[in-house]
């Protein structure tokens, strides 16, 4: 059976189960900063970049044994290139 998806929204909602499985059990491993987001977005920008035709399977394989190690240091390495200020524009 093959599936065809319309749109990269659509194929993260065919996925999210194993989003939240992989992310259940980082929290459990001690990555508690982690999101459903941020496993996705690492997966796009440095494992599936640069792969066609990858099955629905393929993709819940990669999220499912996604590198934690790998994972952190990618959103830490984010993380670290946010640019973080005081809004002293709101007032109180």
């Amino acid at each position: 059976m093959e599936f065809e998806f319309s749109s990269q929204e659509e194929l993260y909602q065919r996925v999210e189960p194993a989003l939240k499985a992989k992310l259940a059990e980082l929290h459990r491993l001690g990555y508690p900063y982690i999101k459903l987001i941020d496993i996705w977005n690492y997966l796009v920008e440095t494992k599936w970049k640069k792969s066609r035709d990858l099955t629905l399977s393929d993709i819940v394989d990669d999220i499912l044994h996604v590198d934690n190690r790998k994972l952190d240091e990618f959103i830490k390495g984010k993380l670290s290139k946010t640019r973080r200020s005081i809004d002293l524009t709101e007032t109180i």
